[in-house]
């Protein structure tokens, strides 16, 4: 008989931890229901005594020093362990298959699947073994394969979450992308603008001085002039200010304030309010209905959620629609109060409740939200093109007026 540690609530709601024996995962979760607990999370006792810093069998039980394991070859190793499982494969053959297959290509999964199958062949559980890997294995992924083992369907679990893996992939590049084309245009048109302030204006300010001596020069002009001898005279003063302002701003959104705030103005402020939005619709929707189809408990599937949301509102959100929850409450309420998600959102959540197919409705849902955030990526796309152009166009224009302004006195004093 095996122990497992459990944290469950009872008919109040209220919150009990303790160990139960069982001679599985499911097992034990059948017993806490007959006691009537409602289990929101289930770890043999093996698996939290490694994570102590006990040994586990077979040795290199551990993930300490393990390298991280890239997410496309994560993604794709997910896949193809599915389908060996599903061709019929024991599931260490079908591990040490998969890193065979990894060697001398790609070195860290090379090295992360060795392990995981040492830990299996010395009795660990596959999810126990994927605990022991933090850094390449979330616990999204670890407890969906949890559920897996305990339902018995694993290599269902990996199609999923295969699928999953991948679909959030093609969504972050989407908006990765979209957020990245404005970016390197404002780069690019910086380093422009940068070249000829600190080569070609200098030169042209001199040509003034002799050409032009005593006389005033247009406001642009002066503009032009005095802004390129500052950054000419005290180019590495602007190069430090604009090195500590990043440094700065990246120390800000690892804070929790600084990362709300961010987050807030990113989900609240066109043009991108409505992109991201979508895409934090998408993901909670796909992250939730996945992880729910896959047996995990509700209240453990919001927490994950919440870890892996990527976004400090809509953690907040989650976490109140999780109290909720835990207070016997529906989800739709606490959505709709958080202001986040879309009402379309929180009225097909509303739906799924009261039909009892609510995995199935958040996967439909986030579908929808997927093609939204291709057809927004498009518009956006498309908006800020024309927009970055016409900026370009007004700098460089801007500076290229500013110089040939005084050419024309030069050219009415050489004439007369």
């Amino acid at each position: 008989m095996a122990k497992f540690q459990y944290t469950a609530m009872d008919g109040n709601g209220k919150e009990k931890k303790g160990v139960i024996e069982a001679e599985n995962e499911q097992e034990a979760s059948a017993q806490l229901k007959q006691q009537g607990l409602f289990p929101t999370s289930l770890t043999s006792s093996k698996a939290a005594s490694k994570g102590k810093g006990g040994a586990a069998k077979g040795g290199g039980g551990f993930g300490m020093g393990m390298p991280k394991v890239p997410r496309k070859d994560l993604t794709t190793t997910t896949r193809q362990l599915a389908t060996l499982l599903q061709a019929g494969l024991p599931l260490v053959r079908a591990i040490r298959t998969l890193e065979r297959q990894a060697k001398g290509q790609k070195p860290q999964l090379h090295k992360v699947l060795g392990n995981l199958a040492d830990q299996v062949e010395g009795g660990a559980t596959f999810s126990e073994a994927l605990a022991s890997h933090p850094k390449s294995f979330n616990k999204l992924y670890v407890s969906m394969v949890r559920a897996g083992e305990a339902s018995g369907a694993m290599e269902i679990v990996l199609v999923r979450l295969s699928e999953f893996m991948e679909k959030a992939a093609r969504i972050a590049g989407k908006v990765k992308s979209a957020m990245m084309y404005p970016l390197s245009v404002l780069c690019i048109a910086g380093s422009i603008t940068a070249g000829l302030m600190i080569f070609i204006v200098p030169k042209f300010a001199k040509m003034f001085d002799e050409m032009l001596p005593g006389e005033p020069l247009p406001t642009i002009t002066l503009v032009v002039v005095n802004a390129s001898n500052m950054m000419a005279n005290h180019a590495l003063v602007v190069a430090a200010g604009l090195a500590v302002f990043v440094v700065i701003f990246k120390m800000l959104l690892k804070t929790k304030p600084g990362a709300y705030a961010f987050d807030w103005v990113a989900l609240k402020c066109p043009p991108f309010s409505a992109l991201v939005v979508r895409s934090v619709s998408a993901r909670f929707c796909r992250t939730l209905g996945t992880l729910m189809a896959s047996g995990v408990a509700v209240l453990q599937a919001l927490q994950i959620v919440k870890d892996t949301a990527g976004n400090e509102l809509v953690s907040r959100a989650i976490q109140d629609v999780h109290d909720a929850v835990k207070e016997g409450e529906g989800m739709t309420k606490p959505l709709e109060k958080s202001k986040v998600f879309p009402l379309m959102l929180c009225s097909m959540v509303e739906v799924g409740e009261e039909t009892g197919a609510l995995p199935d409705m958040l996967n439909r849902v986030a579908g929808v939200y997927e093609e939204e955030v291709d057809r927004a990526v498009e518009g956006l796309t498309s908006m800020i093109e024309p927009l970055m152009i016409v900026f370009l166009a007004v700098v460089v224009g801007g500076i290229v007026i500013a110089l040939f302004a005084p050419m024309i006195k030069m050219i009415d004093k050489l004439g007369g």
